[in-house]
C-alpha cells in the first residue's frame, strides 16, 4: 500500500524566483564570512583574507567577483601607491545582515540542541555507578 501525497499547505513564496536568489547568493562557499567581515565597513583584500583564514586567494577572489556582479557589494580602487582595491556592502548587501543575523541566532540554537543531544546519550551510556549506602 503506497502513501498518499498530502497536499503542501504552505503558502508559495511572494515571487517564486526571489527566495532562490536570496539563497544563491547567501549559500555560495564563503559569501556569508565576506558579508559578515564587510558589515563593519570596507575592507581590502588582503585584509578579507586574514578575516577567513581557510579561505584560498582564488575563491576568494571568484567570491568577491560574483557577489559584486549580483549587486551585494562594490569595488573601488584607491588612489594609493601601489594602487589598492577595496570593496563595501552595497545597500542591498546591508539588507543582507539581519538575515545573516537571524541565520546565525538559529545556529546557536541547534549547536546547543545538538549539544545536549550529545551529552545526553553519553550519560545514557555510560556505565552506571554502584548505589552505595547502607547494606
Amino acid at each position: 500500500m503506497s502513501l498518499k501525497l498530502r497536499k503542501n499547505r504552505s503558502a508559495p513564496p511572494p515571487e517564486p524566483c526571489a527566495l532562490t536568489e536570496c539563497m544563491t547568493i547567501i549559500a555560495g562557499a564563503w559569501a556569508p564570512n565576506v558579508i559578515w567581515h564587510l558589515r563593519a565597513g570596507p575592507r581590502r583584500f588582503n585584509e578579507l583574507r586574514l578575516d577567513i583564514p581557510p579561505v584560498s586567494a582564488k575563491v576568494l577572489s571568484q567570491r568577491l567577483r560574483e557577489l559584486e556582479g549580483r549587486g551585494v557589494l562594490t569595488r573601488t580602487l584607491q588612489p594609493t601607491s601601489p594602487p589598492s582595491v577595496e570593496y563595501a556592502l552595497t545597500p542591498l548587501g546591508l539588507e543582507l545582515i539581519p538575515a545573516l543575523d537571524a541565520i546565525v541566532e538559529v545556529g546557536h540554537k541547534l549547536k546547543a540542541a545538538l549539544q545536549a543531544d550529545a551529552d545526553n546519550a553519553t550519560r545514557s551510556t555510560a556505565s552506571p555507578v554502584p548505589a552505595t549506602g547502607p547494606a
